[in-house]
Order: C-alpha cells, then structure tokens, then sequence
C-alpha cells in the first residue's frame, strides 16, 4: 500500500465521524490547556515572591494533580463512546479484506493525528491565555505586582509526556479490543443488545447503606476537626452509594414500575421504562457520573466563591484588632514592661492606641461528663462532649467591662456561646457554682472552632488553678496566657511596620537576660491584622481560582458526557421509534415517549446532585468554621446561587 494510505484514511475518518470526534478533540486541547497553565502557575517564580506563596502554590499544585488524574480517567472514558460508534465501521474494514495489521496502522494515524493536534492546540492555547489567567489569579488575590508572562518549558514538557501518554494508552486498549473481538461482532458492536439485567437487590441494598452512612456522617459531625478526617470518607461512601444505586437501584425501581400495572400499561410510561431496563446497565454508569461531576461542580463553586466573598468577615473574626500579643511562661514583672514597650513604640513611631485591652486568661480543652469537666487524657475528636473553656479573673473582668463584680470562693460568671451549663461545675478537683450568665464576654474572637465556655473566677483561685500540679501535665492545659490587643491609626503598610517594631521591642525584652533566667519556656506571639490579610486574600483568592478552573473543567465533562449520551442513545434507538411508529404508535407518542424518558432518567443526576449537597450542607459548615467562616447563611445564599445557574445551564445543554 502507499505509504501515505493510511493518513489519508485516518483523515478521513476522523473527518467522517466529527460529530463524534469534534466534542472529544474539543476536550483534549481545553484539558491539556488547562493543564499547561496550571502547571505554570504552580510553578512560576512570580507566586513564590508573594503572600502566603506556600498556600498559593499548594494549592496550585493540587489542581496540577486533580486536572492531571482528571484526564487520565475522562480521556478513557470518552475513548470508549467513540470506540463503540466505530466499531461498526471497523468491523467493515475487516469484512472488505483489511487485516487486523492494517486496521492497527489505521488507528494509530488517527491517534498521531489527533495526539499531536490536540496537545500542540492545547498548549498554544494555554501559551496564549496563560497571561489572561495569571492577570485573573493576582486579581483574585490581590496581589498588586504584576506577575511575569514566560513560557514554561518544562510545564509544556510535562504536558506532553502525560497526553502522549494518555493517548499512547488509549491506542493500546482499542487496539486489544481490536484483537479480542471479531469481525461479526465488531459489525454489531455499536447496535448489539443488551440482555434484560438482572434485578441486583443486594447491591442496591448495599447502595443505599453506604448512601445513608455517608449521609449521617455528613449530618451527625459536629466538630469542625473531626470533619477534617470524615469528610473524606463520607465522600467515598456518598460516590459509592451513588454507583450502587444508579447501576442496582435504578433497575430495582423500573422492575418495580413495571410490575405497577396501573402506571406501566401507559403508552409513554410502558415505551420509556421497557426501553430503559434494557439501557440502564450501559446508562447508569454515565448517569453517576453526570450526579458525581455535578456534585463536584457545585460543591467547589459554592465553597470557593462563599469564602471570597466573606474574606472581610473571616479577618474580624479571627484578628478583631489590628495587633494582638500573647504571652506565655513569663515573670509577674513582664505585665508592666510589654505595656511600657507598647506605649514606647507608639511614641517613637508617632501612633495613637485606641482599645487598650491587657488581661490574664487560662485556656483547657476538656470532656463534659455529667457537670464535670476532665482534663486529663483528653480526646480532641470526641466532638460531643469536647469543650474549649477559658477562665480569666473578676479584676479583669471588671476593668474590661467597667462592671466591678467581686466573687467569693467557688463562685463563677458564666458565658457560653453555645448554651448553658447547669448551675455548678466541677474542674481541677474543684466546684464551682455559677451565679450569674453574662450576656457578652469582652474576650473577642473566640469560639470559631468548637463549643466554648468563659468563666470568670476568684483572683486567688485563677491563681491556684495555674499553679505546678497533676493538672498542668495535662495534654489540654496552656497554664497563664497574658493577651494585650488594641487598634491603632495609620495606612496599612504602617501598621505592618508598627507590628516589626513591636515584635523587636519585645524581642530586646525576651534576651535581656534577666527573662531568661529560670524560664527556658518563655515565649511571646505578634499577630498583626493587616500582614495576614495579604495571606488570607492569597489563601481565598487562591481557593476561588482553583474552584473556578475545576469547576469549569469538570462542567466541559459534564457537558460532553450528556452530549455523547444523547448522541449515542439517539442512534441506538433510532431504529426502535420508527418500529414504534410502523406498529401504530403516532409522532406525538414517539415524541411523548422520548420526552419522559429524558425527563425521568437525565434530570435524575442534577436531583440527586442537589440532594447531595443538603446532606453535605452541615459538614461543609463546619470545615469552613476552620477558615473563619461561620456566617451559615452567606454560605447558603452562595449554594443556592450556584445550583440555580447549574440548573439553568443544564438544561441549556439539553
């Protein structure tokens, strides 16, 4: 043959069936474009000399990852669509005297051709866009320097090896089914029937029992660190579940429908459910995986886009002023040196205080049994009976108040931000009983991760409660913590350079030596407002962009999963409503079949989508309190935002 035979025929081919291949091409160069530019981001000097550039770039090199396993699984996937609607045509090539060798070179012309073209697409693409994308990242994180534009060598080597890699994989699967098939059946292969599918009840069963454990998992998680470790286990069990259940369950349902001969003996109901019971082993796959990328999407957009949204209110909850100090195994003599280092910096650096709070706390986490509370060997993942108590003094909580209570022994002020306690409480071998609730505590930003409890105690027994004893071994107990907070005018960037000279001033302090004495643990903390927003903006902004771009990738594999589903169903069902119409039935009944079919069956997975997400609503909620995110209510407008444009969207697509 000449050698220019099988290019030739192999562009003919894939010209013959665009339809087929237009969507699959399409795919490619956006995934291997989007892979490029991921890649570069992840990996560009410009990210490394920003703001939280360690989160920025994790997080980057996490989506680097996802999208590269992405198109590993979806590539084959979409293969195999195009592989069933050749098959026919390949099978013909057999019959009129081709041999399995020459079928062979065919393909593998089709796989160069399509290999090369794609990925050199999806890299020119990605080479073009990359400086849009970047501009986007920084906006998002509000980075003001703009980040250098560069081609990436070795982002476009990596790219490469992997597609070619995919594709070189792809050709030897279709290349073995090749072998292992012959002629006949490859001429039947895109039209053969299934046989009716056996009702699996077990499976379903099994199906619904991971669903619902997945379910109450999502549901019953109360803390936000226990969440941390379920989350992801209840999400195994949910995409598991959903496998069962569209694959067993679905034809459970329909054998059931069917044996419901009121509903079943319908002209519309009786051709969409026979017709499915024979489909559904081959649909249901593509139907769990249109619920699990609809899950995905819109549990990315809505998480990523509620946390830009609430940066602001992220920041006052955890950082309520613009400085906070901490300070801890220090000598009675550093109260008095860390206000006069505070009050020096703001003289010498022109700054006028406002909010001056200083006060001593304690800080335990400990387990409720009954109305006492254990410090000792506690377990921070019991979420139930887990609880962060801090106790501060009645002087304290005089001066910051302007309230002048004075407590006697054994007497406690209670404020609980998720309830109340009974009236006394037991703690380090003491009973205490509460006199009075508070209605607010003048110690802010607490209480974002857990259920927390203030008391406020006797000065001589906040004393006691600090002192060396079986207590302070505990693996829950900080001893004495000294908290000094205030706000302070200036520009931002003065404040960060406030925050420096602070952190000196009470660095000189810590090595005068006379600190150092007999206090080997001695050790202070500056947080400054203004220098963690520039890494909480690169933290949420960085979060957005990696929802964004996945979110926009698995809805093109969405998209493409239900175009080819209808495609393939269309033509596989062709030839069964023109019987339909030949045996009586008229176009509108056809027509009726046809549109309670899709109704029934394609809608299923945005249904079951959005049941997910309700289920998952809590637990997401509790993740997000890590981020400082507690507004519920921001982050439900978000969901059910999201889930109206996905909505609408998807049925654009139908």
């Amino acid at each position: 043959m000449n050698s220019l035979f099988y290019p030739k025929l192999a562009l003919v081919n894939i010209k013959k069936n665009s339809k087929f291949y237009f969507p699959y091409l399409l795919t490619c160069v956006l995934t291997s474009g989007m892979f490029y530019i991921m890649c570069m981001i992840a990996g560009s000097e410009g990210i490394n000399s920003m703001m939280g550039a360690e989160a920025v770039s994790f997080i980057l090199m996490f989506g680097t990852i996802v999208i590269g396993i992405f198109s590993v699984i979806f590539l084959f996937y979409t293969n195999s669509f195009l592989m069933k609607r050749r098959k026919k045509e390949i099978g013909l090539y057999n019959i009129l005297g081709m041999e399995k060798r020459h079928i062979s070179m065919i393909l593998l012309y089709e796989t160069l051709i399509t290999g090369a073209g794609t990925v050199a697409a999806g890299l020119i693409t990605g080479i073009l866009f990359s400086k849009l994308i970047f501009l986007l990242l920084y906006k998002m994180i509000q980075f003001k320097v703009p980040l250098s534009f560069y081609i990436s060598g070795f982002s476009m080597a990596v790219t490469c090896i992997l597609f070619f890699g995919i594709f070189f994989l792809a050709l030897l699967f279709n290349l073995w089914q090749i072998k292992l098939t012959n002629p006949i059946d490859l001429l039947k292969g895109s039209s053969m029937g299934e046989r009716e599918p056996k009702s699996k009840l077990v499976i379903a069963l099994v199906g619904a029992i991971t669903l619902g454990a997945g379910y109450y998992i999502a549901i019953t998680t109360e803390s936000p660190l226990k969440a941390i470790s379920l989350f992801f286990v209840a999400v195994l069990l949910v995409i598991a579940g959903t496998y069962c259940l569209f694959t067993s369950g679905s034809i459970v349902l329909l054998k059931f429908l069917r044996k419901n001969k009121a509903y079943y003996y319908k002209t519309k109901n009786f051709t969409s459910v026979s017709g499915m019971i024979y489909r559904m082993k081959q649909n249901a796959v593509g139907l769990a995986n249109i619920c699990i990328l609809s899950t995905a999407v819109l549990l990315m957009i809505s998480t990523t886009v509620a946390l830009y949204v609430s940066m602001d209110e992220q920041l006052e909850t955890r950082y309520p002023t613009d400085i906070s100090l901490e300070f801890f195994d220090f000598k009675e003599d550093m109260r008095s040196k860390v206000i006069e280092a505070v009050n020096s910096a703001a003289e010498s650096q022109g700054r006028k205080l406002f909010d001056l709070k200083y006060y001593d706390s304690i800080s335990v986490a400990a387990v409720l049994e009954g109305n006492k509370f254990e410090t000792e060997n506690v377990d921070f993942y019991n979420e139930s009976k887990l609880f962060a108590l801090m106790f501060i003094t009645d002087e304290d909580y005089s001066r910051l108040t302007g309230k002048n209570i004075s407590l006697r022994e054994n007497e406690a002020v209670a404020y609980g931000i998720h309830g109340r306690l009974d009236d006394s409480f037991e703690i380090f071998g003491e009973k205490y009983n509460i006199i009075d609730y508070a209605d607010s505590f003048p110690v802010e930003g607490m209480g974002y991760l857990g259920t927390v409890y203030c008391f406020v105690v006797n000065s001589d027994e906040f004393m006691s409660m600090s002192a060396p004893s079986e207590y302070g071994s505990s693996n829950s107990f900080q001893g004495i913590k000294y908290s000094v907070s205030f706000d302070f005018d200036g520009t931002k960037d003065e404040k960060i350079a406030f925050a420096d000279v602070i952190f000196d001033e009470l660095s000189t302090i810590k090595y005068s030596g006379d600190n150092n004495d007999d206090n080997p643990n001695y050790r202070f903390y500056v947080e400054s407002r203004q220098r963690v927003e520039d890494e909480i903006y690169a933290l949420d902004g960085g979060f957005l962009f990696l929802g964004i771009f996945l979110g926009f990738l698995f809805l093109i594999a969405t998209v493409l999963i239900i175009y080819y589903k209808q495609i393939s169903e269309g033509y596989d069902d062709r030839e069964r409503y023109n019987i339909m119409q030949k045996v009586g039935m008229s176009h509108k009944e056809v027509k009726d079949s046809i549109k309670s079919q899709i109704i029934k069956v394609f809608f299923l997975p945005l249904i079951m989508a959005i049941i997910h997400i309700a289920a998952a609503f809590k637990m997401v909620t509790r993740l997000l309190a890590i981020f400082n995110l507690t507004n519920v209510l921001l982050f439900a407008k978000c969901t059910a935002a999201t889930m109206v444009v996905f909505a609408i969207i998807y049925g654009i697509v139908y």
